[in-house]
């Protein structure tokens, strides 16, 4: 026990009818008055309340991105008088049931929206939910672009959010957040194969065209070029749509590989050249047929 914990043991319980304050966290990384119970419910926290060295660096990544939505969601305007949030590539719902129990749930409104392809991890997320009183938590058993006409989701999004959504899933949850009008949108990429692919079918020929594909003559390279590629594609097309991009990492690259973090912020303003180096870009690597797919909406 630590001198704070003996000094707060010794002082008289306070009188009914005063605020009653936060119970301290059991563990250091724990945030004040979070959620215990739903922290074993993630297999985060062991059955004894404990932390391995897995459960920890989770811990990290998850929370760390929490402060990056939680800085944004106290910045918002709701569309709707009330927050709303959509995290696409869902999973097991951790990054949604952690920003709800440590924001939603104290703010009394607003409404997470937990959207995953596996029924069956829908379905445990919803008995979750039930369980721990999380009423304003959604779970919808759908693809990010089915999701975009579903009748379960509001016609406007406040904050979209996708944490290591693989391949092209990220690029339907950016879809999702123009057509829902999302005032930003938070994303952590993840097995980036689509461009890979392409800039694999077309080595040969940029090979005999320029030197520049040197860049991606070897496997690893092409893996590595694709995947940086996709997300300067990417940001560049959130900033022709009217979006701040702002691009940083999510944690230490000693916690995971799948590292970048993508922050886009609604500001109305198009760059029109964001547009042009986009399209240039496409041309100069033969991905031009993207235009039609992935960047369809650049201006």
């Amino acid at each position: 026990m630590t001198r704070t914990d003996q000094a707060t043991s010794k002082r008289p319980a306070k009188a009914k009818g005063r605020a009653r304050a936060v119970a301290p966290s059991p563990l250091p990384e724990l945030r004040p008055g979070q959620s215990v119970e739903l922290l074993q419910e993630l297999h985060i926290l062991t059955r004894e309340g404990k932390l391995n060295q897995d459960s920890r660096r989770k811990l990290k990544q998850v929370d760390h991105l929490f402060q990056f939505i939680e800085k944004l969601l106290g910045e918002l305007k709701p569309h709707a008088g009330e927050l709303t949030l959509a995290d696409h590539g869902a999973g097991k719902s951790y990054l949604g049931f952690i920003v709800y129990d440590l924001y939603f749930k104290a703010l009394g409104s607003g409404h997470i929206y937990g959207i995953e392809t596996r029924a069956e991890l829908v379905e445990r997320s919803r008995q979750l939910a039930e369980r721990l009183g999380f009423e304003r938590m959604h779970f919808l058993a759908m693809s990010a672009a089915a999701s975009t006409n579903a009748t379960q989701v509001p016609a406007s999004i406040d904050v979209v959010t996708a944490l290591h959504a693989c391949d092209t899933a990220t690029d339907e949850a950016i879809a999702f957040g123009l057509a829902k009008q999302a005032q930003a949108m938070v994303l952590v990429p993840c097995c980036q194969a689509e461009v890979a692919a392409c800039l694999r079918q077309s080595k040969a020929l940029q090979l005999a065209r320029t030197p520049l594909a040197e860049l991606w003559r070897h496997p690893l390279h092409t893996r590595e070029m694709g995947s940086q590629l996709t997300n300067v594609l990417r940001c560049l097309y959130l900033e022709s749509q009217g979006y701040q991009v702002t691009v940083t990492e999510l944690v230490g690259w000693e916690h995971s590989m799948k590292n970048e973090l993508i922050i886009a912020r609604w500001t109305g303003h198009k760059k029109r050249t964001a547009a042009e180096r986009l399209r240039a870009l496409l041309v100069e690597f033969g991905l031009e047929e993207l235009l039609t797919t992935r960047f369809s909406a650049q201006s």
